[in-house]
């Protein structure tokens, strides 16, 4: 029998990369809802293509054309929540970037669905309700993250296996090794060249700032009920260890593939069991040498104000999440300098009263908050 997949955020980098997977594997895989923000062609393409019962877009608008026959559409807030919580799917894949992650992953969770989690903000911004859910519903939270995805694995599928440490590794983005003078002058074009990572544009700028580091330390929390003492972050340029689990012997385990995001999409989807993917064999003979050192926290000051995040707790990483995705997004468009990303952030986050992440609604509107304070400091 085929896994039934409901896909939201069909048409991004992750969403792409999970129809690969399932068109590598039609005998296993079967998308029966699809949902993304506004559509275009690429979503008229994946419709006719995968031909899924229910396809949805969150922004109202026009119907799209070439609607197969059997596929029912619709538009807006309740479409989209509807895909999260499709009736007949076995797993929903949670690709969209945002703060729309956290609703997806709560109706998925409200529906007692499995969710394969491609989205950090979900649990940056509402970890604290997404995991009590998860549990209470019975469902898994499969981790997508190439770093989550190597932790999880290194301890044996078991998200409650003890650990002496989880460590994090992180290649350093397309500016590491830019002088500390040059980085006002960095624009959108160099910040999104990744040596090594073909990914979205939010997060491959999150990666040169190391803001996308410090998520996934506050996602490693919640993913593995640690304190943040017990999670470390190594540089590491070459971006083939993907993360490492330390154990109270000293042993310690490691992940490592060439970059391909595909694997740990696959391997959420066909868990327990590994199948052959798109990721070439490593060829050990010819890595000449594997790098490690420390953060510098003077190259990236948003990694330090995400740790300040994750120690306050309560909604601060949900206003830390707004406040970056506004000034990012002002990066991209030219409004802001690169070395100003970290500035806004900052600013907003001195301006925020912390209050305790007790429900959806109250992060809905610290998020709100946050964004409207971030852009008030726009120039």
């Amino acid at each position: 029998m085929r896994k039934k997949i409901a896909l939201i955020g069909s048409t991004g980098s992750i969403g792409r990369q999970v129809i690969n997977v399932v068109n590598r594997y039609p005998e296993r895989f079967e998308i029966v809802a699809i949902a993304a923000n506004t559509g275009g062609e690429l979503f008229q393409r994946q419709m006719a293509e995968q031909k899924p019962a229910f396809a949805a877009l969150r922004a109202e608008g026009e119907t799209p054309q070439g609607i197969p026959a059997n596929t029912r559409f619709a538009r807006g807030e309740g479409a989209f929540e509807e895909a999260c919580a499709y009736p007949s799917a076995d797993v929903v894949f949670v690709a969209v970037t945002g703060f729309a992650g956290l609703k997806a992953a709560l109706c998925a969770i409200g529906a007692k669905k499995d969710i394969a989690l491609a989205n950090k903000e979900c649990l940056v911004a509402g970890g604290n309700l997404v995991m009590p859910a998860a549990e209470a519903a019975g469902v898994r939270v499969l981790p997508v993250d190439s770093e989550h995805s190597a932790l999880w694995q290194c301890l044996s599928f078991d998200r409650n296996a003890p650990f002496s440490k989880l460590i994090l590794t992180a290649s350093g983005g397309a500016l590491r090794d830019v002088p500390l003078e040059k980085l006002p002058d960095m624009t959108a074009k160099d910040a999104l060249a990744h040596p090594n990572w073909d990914m979205g544009a939010k997060i491959t700028v999150d990666c040169a700032t190391m803001l996308n580091k410090g998520f996934e330390v506050i996602e490693a929390m919640h993913l593995y009920n640690a304190p943040l003492e017990k999670i470390e972050v190594v540089m590491h340029r070459e971006s083939i260890v993907h993360s490492m689990v330390a154990f109270e012997d000293g042993a310690v385990l490691a992940q490592m593939s060439y970059p391909s995001m595909e694997l740990p999409i696959q391997l959420a989807l066909t868990y327990p069991e590994r199948l052959r993917a798109n990721a070439a064999p490593l060829d050990f003979a010819k890595l000449s040498a594997l790098h490690f050192s420390a953060p510098d926290p003077v190259r990236y000051p948003c990694f330090t104000l995400a740790l300040e995040c994750a120690k306050q707790g309560g909604d601060m990483p949900c206003a830390l999440n707004a406040a970056g995705e506004v000034a990012v997004q002002a990066f991209l468009r030219g409004q802001i300098k690169y070395t100003q990303i970290a500035e806004i952030i900052e600013r907003t986050l001195e301006r925020t009263v912390r209050r305790n992440a007790e429900s959806y609604a109250l992060l809905e509107e610290t998020d709100g908050a946050a964004r409207a304070l971030a852009r008030s400091l726009l120039p």
